[in-house]
């Protein structure tokens, strides 16, 4: 590619990159010296998952990476024990170093289903900033003042709401901003929310005689709500390690509208494909071909098409209301033989005992993913169960 198809490759689905001019430079560099870019972006492992959310920006570091850089996935075993204040009106709580520690090692496993092994470093921020010593946490304080913390959206309204604000919170962008000083990375990425710690970067690298990294911000996902940003905590999430028959129909609940941005930030289709896609794609078929496409990417073509096919089984032809009750699997109710559905019904309450579930189950009442029950045993279950009993409805996740 030449530079300006790099630069129109990578700003994409990217919201704003400070200074575009200089990344442009950086390019020429690289092109002419062989030395590849080193772009970092953080993550602190406070949830065990990476969902869809993450993936917005994992996919923008492969961009990087397919035109020969090298990215660093920076898992902030440090940081998380001080907790990102970012959009947070009060102080998070203090996670566990084995928390940590346990959540890191399932990012390490889940991030390479996006991005390639060779071309990533896995750092962990624990290794320079562990060993700061107390003199040099001090100078560190020193190149910031709090005026300056405290001009940060989350901060300044916690402030002028009388809100208290830890003296260990207004350390995190400082520690965000040293991470770029020991990596020496040429460009950080983050989400939009994460401007004003990727901006205390440029600045403590300038104060360390580094020249300043490049800010590259990918916008902010929205979750199945369409509201609020993709969280575990909200419940609006697609986490990347789901079943595929659960990530199917997650996207299948994305509404219309929101379904064309999922487009543009988690597939590398064009902008100029995407608005082709518009005007000669109905709705339905656009979101079920989005559907598909998340699945094989995580999972596989095959999980994809059969995840498709209980769907239109279970939601679309049997007409599934959209807000039954999803409950997880009950204790004992699974055995050798396999899952006892006359069980199961009882405990999720849609027959009045094991008894009741059994003569349901003979007389044909009873249907699990749009197929009739002739057992009380199901052997080798899907993921989810959608069980119908008459009028009553449950969906079951067995993970």
């Amino acid at each position: 590619m030449t530079i300006d198809e790099q630069l129109t490759y990578l700003r994409k689905g990217m919201a704003e990159i400070i200074r575009e001019e200089d990344l442009r430079e950086r390019l020429i560099q690289a092109e002419k010296t062989g030395r590849k870019l080193r772009v970092k972006a953080g993550f602190d492992p406070t949830a065990p998952d990476l969902h869809l959310g993450h993936t917005v920006l994992l996919r923008k570091m492969k961009h990087f990476q397919d035109l020969g850089h090298t990215v660093i996935f920076l898992i902030g075993d440090m940081t998380g024990m001080i907790g990102d204040p970012t959009g947070r009106n009060v102080t998070r709580p203090p996670m566990t170093t084995e928390a940590i520690e346990r959540n890191a090692e399932t990012y390490k496993q889940q991030v390479f289903k996006i991005l390639d092994p060779s071309k990533t470093e896995v750092r962990f921020n624990s290794h320079w900033l562990a060993p700061l010593k107390w003199e040099e946490v001090i100078r560190l304080t020193s190149k910031y003042t709090v005026a300056r913390l405290l001009e940060r959206d989350d901060f300044a309204k916690r402030y002028a709401a009388n809100a208290p604000i830890s003296l260990h919170e207004l350390m995190y962008p400082l520690a965000q901003g040293y991470d770029s000083v020991a990596l020496e990375s040429d460009v950080e990425m983050g989400g939009t929310d994460q401007k004003f710690n990727l901006l205390v970067g440029r600045e403590l690298q300038r104060d360390y005689g580094q020249q300043p990294q490049i800010v590259a911000m990918v916008p902010i996902l929205e979750g199945l709500d369409g509201v609020n940003k993709m969280s575990k905590s909200l419940g609006n999430y697609i986490g990347i390690t789901e079943a595929p028959e659960v990530m199917f129909r997650k996207v299948m609940r994305v509404s219309d509208d929101l379904m064309w941005r999922y487009y543009e930030l988690l597939t590398d289709k064009s902008l100029a494909e995407i608005a082709a896609m518009k005007t000669s794609m109905h709705p339905m078929e656009a979101k079920t071909a989005l559907g598909k496409h998340i699945v094989a990417e995580f999972h596989s073509a095959e999980d994809a098409e059969r995840a498709a096919e209980v769907f239109n089984a279970v939601v679309r032809r049997k007409e599934v209301p959209g807000d039954i009750e999803t409950v997880a699997l009950p204790e004992g109710v699974t055995a050798a033989a396999g899952l006892r559905v006359d069980k199961l019904l009882a405990r999720v309450g849609l027959t009045e005992s094991v008894t009741d579930a059994v003569r349901k189950i003979k007389a044909g009442a009873v249907e699990i993913n749009g197929e009739k029950v002739r057992d009380v045993a199901l052997a080798n279950p899907p993921a989810e169960l959608v069980i119908q009993v008459g009028k009553n409805w449950r969906r079951v996740e067995l993970k």
